[in-house]
């Protein structure tokens, strides 16, 4: 019981020092600039959700030495240490985005002949009625646990009741192209603007309301959810090396300070730990 103990609280002092750190980083940095910025269950669904292709630009052993945070001995699992690793950078512009630049339902990257949109349907809604005739990929009904409200929203396919469920981009594409996509080959591009770790099926109206924000200047109302939204989004932008704004990171370290081992999301690609 006592060696119990003390592995309990060693524990608890690592993530109070990361949490501490990422405090220290974010006024540093803030410092710098100044004088011159729960997950929703997968439901039954027809298929597997597709497994995110590599990407270029996603984060590697080399990426994460050149970080503006050391991982924390023994730690690498969670979003709070990946959360240390992503670079600062307090000047995004969007200058020159272009949604379509990002290739949404352009590109089937899983080649199961079924769009992005419909893969994500069949993916988080539960009781799915698909279309005859579209080889089970057209949605045309279901349930919605939504994530973003914490109510459950019944899809319906249709001119005016579609957009009662949209899929969310977790990290706005604006967002990615001002924190680094803006540098990246198309081909690159279309992979984030349709890899199922960065998406979701979410309210239509809250997916609005969100737009292109980032963690600092929107989190979902259902506050239950919020950990793991957060995790999502540094999970996105860890794997696929973007950066993240010192108000932005300094939000996502508020949300996680509550659950300081929340994991990534699956498809994220891990941080390395360093040795203990």
């Amino acid at each position: 019981m006592q060696r119990n103990g003390i592995a309990l609280t060693a524990r608890r002092g690592r993530a109070g020092a990361l949490l501490v750190a990422l405090c220290l980083i974010g006024v540093g940095v803030a410092a710098a600039t100044a004088a011159p910025h729960t997950e929703p269950t997968a439901t039954a669904a027809t298929r597997a959700e597709p497994t995110p292709a590599s990407a270029t630009p996603r984060a590697s052993a080399a990426a994460a030495a050149d970080s503006s945070a050391a991982l924390p001995a023994g730690r690498g699992q969670d979003a709070l240490a990946a959360l240390a690793a992503l670079r600062v950078h307090d000047s995004p512009s969007t200058s020159g985005y272009q949604r379509d630049l990002f290739g949404y339902r352009a590109v089937d990257l899983d080649r199961n002949g079924c769009d992005t949109r419909n893969d994500i349907l069949r993916r988080d809604l539960h009781d799915v009625m698909v279309k005859p005739g579209t080889h089970d990929c057209v949605v045309l009904s279901g349930t919605l646990a939504d994530p973003y409200s914490g109510t459950t929203i019944a899809f319906t396919r249709g001119t005016s009741t579609s957009n009662d469920v949209q899929i969310d981009h977790v990290v706005a594409l604006a967002d990615a192209w001002a924190s680094g996509a803006a540098a990246w080959d198309p081909t690159t591009r279309f992979r984030l603007g349709n890899d199922p770790l960065n998406l979701l099926a979410v309210s239509g109206p809250l997916n609005t309301q969100k737009s292109d924000g980032n963690a600092a200047q929107w989190l979902p109302p259902n506050a239950a959810y919020r950990c793991a939204y957060v995790a999502r989004q540094v999970g996105v932008k860890y794997t696929y090396g973007l950066t993240v704004t010192t108000a932005e990171r300094t939000a996502m370290a508020g949300v996680l300070a509550g659950c300081p081992h929340q994991p990534l999301p699956a498809g994220s690609t891990l941080p390395v730990p360093t040795a203990g």
